[in-house]
Order: C-alpha cells, then structure tokens, then sequence
C-alpha cells in the first residue's frame, strides 16, 4: 500500500488507545474523549491513564484537539498508521458475497454490464464515489477492422485491440464508396497489422496501397499508438451523489474538487500510472489525505485495487471517499469485486482464438 509515513514509535498502549480512536471517531463522526473511551470499550485502566496517552498522542501528531472540550479526533498519520498496522480486513458476511456474485454471474458475458454493475457495487457498499476502468490488453495490439457503410459518404470505423478494447469513429470520405471495397481495404489491413503493436507498425506504408487503403492504414495507426500511452480504457463511475452529500466534506467545493481527479481523463492515468499501473494483480493501494502530493484530494482518500490477468488485461477499480471511512470493510469490498472482475477477464479473455 502507498502510504506516507509518520516515523514515531508508540507502545503497545498508544498502539490499543489509537486504534480504538479512529474506530469510534469513524463510527460516530464525533470528537472522542478518555472517559467514553474507558466506558464505551469497558478499559481496565483509568480515563486520566488514557488522556495522558491521548496527549503523546496528539504531541506526536496522531491525534488533534477539537473545539469540544476533552475531545480529540484522528489526524490523516492516525488513519495510516491504522490501515497499516492497526486494522482488522472483516471477510463480507456470506450473504452479501453470494447476492453480489448472483449479480455478476447474471451478466457473465456482458463485459460492459459487469463494469456497470461494478461501479455501482463499490458504490452502494462504501457509500462512497466509486470507479471502475475497463479491462485492457497490457500490450494494446492490433486483432480486427471493419469499416461499415451508413449514409452517403459516411463510414463507421470499428478497431478492435488484443483483450477486447474497441474504438469506433465515425469517418467522411471525400466520395461514396461500396461497402464490397470498405470490406476489402478492411480485410487487407486485418492480415497486414494483424497482432502488431503501435510502435510495431511503420509509419512508411507499403506501396501497394491505394488512397483509401493508405487513409485508414494511417488512422489505424494513429489510434494504435494512442492506445500504446493509454493507461486505462473506458471508464465506468457511480456514487458521485454520495460524495457531495457526506457530512464528511464540510464544503461542497472539497468533495468538487477530489471528483475532479476521476472526471479529467489526464489527471486520471496520470494518478493510476503513480499508484496502481505498476502493482501485482489483488494488490490494493490506499491514498489518505493525497498523500501530500495530491492537493485535489487533501479532503480525501482513495481506494484501489488492480484486477485482470497479468499479460492479458488488466483494469483498476475503486472508490473515493472522505478520509473518515471505514477502511476495513472499504478495503474488502474492493478486493471483492476485483477478485470477480479478474474470474471475468480469465473466462471470457483467456479464450480467445488466436486468429
């Protein structure tokens, strides 16, 4: 987990005291004070015992005094310092687990309503913003074209990539051509690129193409060495609602502003190329507060998990909340459902013919 350390080394009482903190003040959303701490958890040790615990605490920037009196609340080192030594990852209960594998196996062969269904998993168990990115070949190569007549000089591009990425673009050529030659052009490119990467491909075309052969050899190249820097392929979200309703986020503007990473594509890959991109299948990263490089996300945290079948594709998923979350079942959540994406990229990817 990528998680910006705070270096202090506490006993195992500030340890026990800590932990029970950020539990309560996750649970209750209040600042937590020593006598309902000694009461709440039944503590065989004194309230005094504990606030003076609680005050190496906040010296040693775990805890922060609040406008209430005696109360303290958990700073963003508490909350990593519990994900990383503290917290207990609960299993989901067996019935929440067989209703969301029900759900996913419904539509087992529809990708695109498993990532629907994904995102809105995330979502509706974290109550939190949720994003889910498409499953893409690691090595994004060329596997079929068809170019498809509409209307007039209209023609409709479908390039489809090694582990099931697909771009379409509308085309208008410069005068009506039969679909008999939209088919042969297509068929042409199909045996000539067929399993080659962008960087893969010349830029100096083969000189027995024709005009419309040389057009399209060049926008198929084009968008396979687009696909070569794309990190992510189609991005699927929910809960945003959630997001801008949490009484965590005391200005609206805050909430706004951590969307914002997941609505702007560049802002995006450039957070997914520095967290996820490069971790194991099943690993899951946890940025808390932006981590101090992340200042859209300084009211924040983000859970993600990577998913797929190393070589073959791969996705991330995840979700945005406030810093007060309840990381636990967050976490598990999330390695859940990326546990039944990637059981999705083996049975419907690992398959596929070769040609």
């Amino acid at each position: 987990m990528i998680i910006k350390m705070n270096d202090t080394v506490l006993t195992d009482r500030q340890k026990f005291i800590l932990g029970l903190t950020v539990q309560e003040y996750v649970k209750t959303g209040k600042p937590v004070s020593s006598s309902r701490l000694v009461k709440d958890f039944n503590l065989e040790m004194s309230s005094a015992t504990v606030r003076n615990e609680m005050g190496v605490l906040e010296e040693t920037h775990y805890l922060r005094k609040t406008h209430d009196r005696g109360g303290r609340e958990p700073t963003e080192d508490a909350y990593r310092f519990f994900v990383r030594e503290l917290m207990q990852r609960p299993e989901l209960p067996v019935s929440l687990r067989h209703s969301i594998t029900h759900q996913f196996y419904q539509a087992r062969y529809d990708t695109t309503q498993w990532m629907r269904l994904a995102a809105s998993v995330l979502a509706h168990q974290s109550n939190a913003a949720s994003i889910v990115t498409a499953p893409q070949s690691e090595r994004p190569s060329f596997k079929h074209l068809q170019l498809i007549s509409t209307t007039g000089r209209q023609v409709l591009m479908v390039l489809v990539m090694m582990g099931g990425r697909v771009s379409q673009q509308m085309l208008v050529l410069g005068e009506p051509v039969s679909q008999d030659k939209l088919t042969q052009t297509a068929n042409l490119l199909n045996n000539l690129l067929f399993g080659k990467l962008g960087s893969e491909v010349s830029l100096t075309p083969p000189a027995e193409l024709d005009a419309l052969d040389l057009d399209m050899y060049r926008l198929v190249t084009e968008e396979l060495r687009r696909a070569d820097k794309s990190l992510t392929g189609e991005v699927f979200q929910d809960g945003w609602t959630n997001m801008l309703a949490e009484p965590g986020f005391e200005e609206v503007a805050s909430a706004r502003r951590a969307l914002r990473v997941l609505e702007e594509r560049p802002r995006l890959e450039n957070l997914l190329a520095q967290t996820v991109m490069n971790t194991e299948i099943g690993g899951v990263q946890v940025l808390i507060g932006g981590e101090g490089t992340w200042e859209e996300l300084a009211d924040s945290s983000l859970v993600l998990a990577r998913y797929g079948v190393p070589e073959l594709a791969t996705g991330v998923l995840g979700v945005l909340g406030p810093i007060r979350m309840p990381y636990g079942h967050t976490i598990s959540t999330v390695n859940f459902v990326a546990g039944l994406l990637s059981d999705l990229v083996s049975e419907t990817m690992g398959n596929e013919p070769s040609s």
